[in-house]
């Protein structure tokens, strides 16, 4: 088996096919793409291949250590998560196959006018072994 992370991204991808904004987007059609989004990690629960999913909230701030007392804080930028990831899914699939195909299916959840996205998701494996230095 293998890992793999499905990056949703709000901006940054290739355009989707149906591009509306979730903002703009009618409750119901908000409701729906939810409802994919549940049914999709249900059905690969079942087969045993869903890890964990989470939407990801628009709030967030950098934090360093910063040696003693409470590190600092900061609101941005944020170019790389903030702005772009809007949620991730990790699945645990027999082969990359597996894994494109899935990453296929999870596309096609519906925006609006209940349309398929058809948006870019970003798979990436995890990594199983560390890295092999040269010297």
């Amino acid at each position: 088996m293998a890992k793999y992370l499905m990056l949703k991204h709000y901006r940054g991808a290739p355009e989707a096919v149906n591009n509306v904004p979730m903002d703009q987007w009618a409750p119901e059609e908000l409701s729906a793409h939810i409802q994919y989004m549940n049914d999709f990690a249900a059905r690969l629960e079942q087969s045993g291949e869903y890890i964990d999913s989470q939407a990801l909230a628009p709030e967030g701030e950098w934090v360093r250590f910063d040696g003693k007392g409470l590190p600092p804080v900061t609101d941005g930028p944020f170019p790389e998560t903030k702005d772009l990831i809007a949620g991730w899914m990790i699945i645990d699939v027999d082969n990359h196959a597996r894994a494109l195909e899935l990453a296929g299916e999870l596309s096609a959840a519906p925006g609006a006018g209940g349309e398929p996205l058809h948006e870019w998701l970003e798979l990436r494996p995890f990594l199983s072994d560390s890295p092999q230095r040269t010297e």
